[in-house]
């Protein structure tokens, strides 16, 4: 992409609204802009982030032998009835009427359409297990919206909800999740902990909240220090296998780590000391296990083993794409902007043409750009007749990974200049060798 011909609204000056570092940086990227109270529209930039963020989790859902569907974001308050959450749900829920006076809801999450829809259609113990999922807008009518993205009224998710015969199945159907949930994260350049949680408005006692953490969290947590030195790394794991999903879960999940609503006291003092840590957190998923909750009072039930018929058991899983892009921002910036990890970034390398106009400069830029293009990367080509430091300034704001910068004194030595963003550091390279190694980075 040409900058000359992108749409790319960046402000100079910080938004006096703005209170948290990501909010602060999307709208001064020309990332979002807001729509009203806690809603906003997602601009080229925003939309292209939202979508690499949302690849890796259908990549990593579909690696775990999930399915994905989509279901509609108004839903009937009939459904919601049946499960008796319709008035327990609380003013968080927008409820709405169509024109022939149907009660309907947007919804805030979709256990009640995904069991409609499961009883409809599953009647025989031998179609389990099943695990269908989505990537749906979701609105929940927050009382004090803030902090842009992260605290917004409507937002992007993905929810998935297993189906399983017996609860030991259904467990497997969580650790599956959780192995899913921390190979999404890493992706991403994100230390996710799974933290043991409250269950709210789901129900079910098992369930892990997974959290960056970041001063501008809203979820005070308690945790050993020795869970940040635990990655998943490229482990080759066996979805199917539930003794080595277990162990991944036994992994993660056994040292102290929780949030503030299931805060132990007396646990967390067994931690040695130097290892006891406070800190604030960032939500960016959950996973559950409600049992039959919802399947023994809305009639999904199976034929089973002995032909009775039988609740399965559920689990509804969610990870908050929209969400995680905030909380990439507030792990990974400086007092320049954004420093974008390479499995999201927008473009995969920025292109800085120091003196437009100049023929030999500019055939240095487009053949950076036909190369970079051809080996299937996305760049971002600074063509505009701007001054140095404004194409500097832009390119540190929007955060991409790597920056070549041509010039007409480096062309007279035959090299131009490979930037990390991350680091800093800069190297001269010929252009093909500064290709090569961009190329290189992302494994192409």
């Amino acid at each position: 992409m040409r900058l000359s011909r992108y749409f790319l609204p960046v402000l100079k000056e910080t938004p006096s609204d703005a209170q948290i570092v990501s909010h602060r940086l999307m709208l001064r990227a020309g990332m979002i802009k807001q729509a009203s109270s806690g809603i906003y529209s997602w601009l080229p930039l925003g939309y292209k982030v939202l979508n690499n963020i949302k690849r890796i989790v259908d990549e990593e859902q579909e690696r775990a032998g999930h399915i994905p569907i989509l279901m509609p974001t108004i839903q009937s308050a009939d459904l919601w009835r049946e499960s008796g959450r319709y008035d327990d749900f609380g003013d968080e829920m927008l409820r709405i009427s169509d024109r022939h006076g149907h009660e309907m809801l947007y919804g805030p999450t979709n256990e009640e359409q995904l069991t409609d829809i499961f009883r409809s259609h599953v009647s025989s113990y031998k179609q389990l297990p099943l695990t269908l999922y989505q990537v749906q807008w979701k609105f929940r009518d927050e009382r004090r919206p803030r902090f842009g993205i992260m605290r917004g009224r409507e937002f992007y998710m993905k929810d998935g909800y297993n189906f399983d015969l017996t609860k030991e199945d259904a467990l497997h159907a969580y650790n599956r999740h959780l192995v899913s949930y921390l190979r999404t994260y890493e992706r991403m350049g994100l230390q996710a902990i799974p933290m043991r949680a409250d269950s709210g408005a789901m129900g079910g006692d098992d369930t892990h909240e997974f959290l960056v953490l970041a001063d501008t969290g809203e979820s005070e947590v308690f945790y050993d220090s020795a869970v940040t030195e635990l990655t998943f790394g490229d482990r080759d794991i066996d979805y199917g296998d539930v003794a080595q999903c277990q162990a991944v879960l036994e992994e993660f999940t056994s040292k102290y780590a929780r949030t503030d609503e299931t805060h132990d006291a007396a646990l967390f003092e067994e931690v040695p000391e130097e290892r006891r840590k406070v800190a604030r957190g960032i939500e960016v998923g959950q996973i559950f296990y409600f049992g039959t909750k919802y399947s023994e009072k809305m009639g999904a039930t199976v034929q089973g083993p002995d032909g009775k018929p039988t609740p399965v058991h559920m689990g509804s899983h969610g990870i908050g794409v929209s969400r995680l892009l905030g909380a990439i921002i507030e792990a990974s910036h400086d007092d320049k902007g954004i420093i974008w990890p390479e499995g999201v970034t927008p473009f995969h390398c920025g292109i800085v043409n120091l003196k437009q106009g100049d023929d030999e400069a500019d055939a240095a830029c487009e053949s950076l750009y036909a190369q970079l293009t051809h080996a299937g990367l996305e760049p971002l080509y600074d063509d505009r007749k701007e001054r140095a430091g404004g194409k500097f300034a832009t390119m540190d704001l929007i955060g991409l990974p790597w920056r070549i910068t041509v010039g007409p004194r480096g062309l007279k030595n035959g090299v131009v200049e490979l930037t990390s963003r991350k680091t800093g550091e800069s190297e001269d390279l010929t252009p093909e060798a500064a290709v090569e190694r961009v190329v290189g980075i992302y494994n192409l």
